[in-house]
């Protein structure tokens, strides 16, 4: 497993894609940094930490504007997830039970992964794979059941 590797600097990552730097913007990058796999709620309440008056729309706007980027990975569940892990074309481990998520490398080694069938005509960037389980914590009985949105690294728990 890996974990996310943070920016140290989102001003300057930000300075660098010609983006203007905001509150807003690096509040958001470093509650996403500090909350992988969080839902946007969970990242509005972590980012009003540091800006106390971020509307959640506010925080809809700036994921969606760093996903575009290529600062943020949103996972397409449901609700969806946001991550700062990019450009490695990993996957993710979720429990069905408690929903706590899981980095894993990618399986096959180097990017897409996977190889879809020939013929189609297009050039295939990536693959996202989601592996659907339960947990080892899910499944000892009588064990408390983790909760996904207070994992500090989205990546472990137990």
């Amino acid at each position: 497993m890996t974990t996310t590797q943070p920016f140290a600097d989102w001003p300057s990552h930000l300075r660098a894609l010609g983006k203007r730097v905001t509150r807003q913007r690096v509040a958001v990058l470093q509650a996403v940094d500090a909350h992988p796999h969080a839902t946007a709620e969970r990242i509005h309440t972590a980012a009003r930490e540091l800006v106390p008056d971020i509307t959640l729309q506010s925080v809809y706007i700036v994921l969606a504007d760093a996903t575009a980027w290529g600062l943020v990975r949103k996972l397409d569940d449901v609700p969806a997830r946001y991550e700062t892990r990019v450009g490695d074309n990993h996957h993710h481990l979720i429990c069905v039970q408690c929903g706590v998520i899981l980095d894993v490398d990618c399986v096959v080694g180097t990017p897409p992964c996977l190889h879809p069938p020939t013929g189609h005509g297009m050039e295939i960037l990536s693959a996202d794979i989601t592996f659907r389980g339960v947990c080892a914590d899910c499944r000892a009985p009588e064990s408390p059941r983790p909760d996904p949105e207070s994992q500090p690294t989205g990546g472990t728990h137990g």
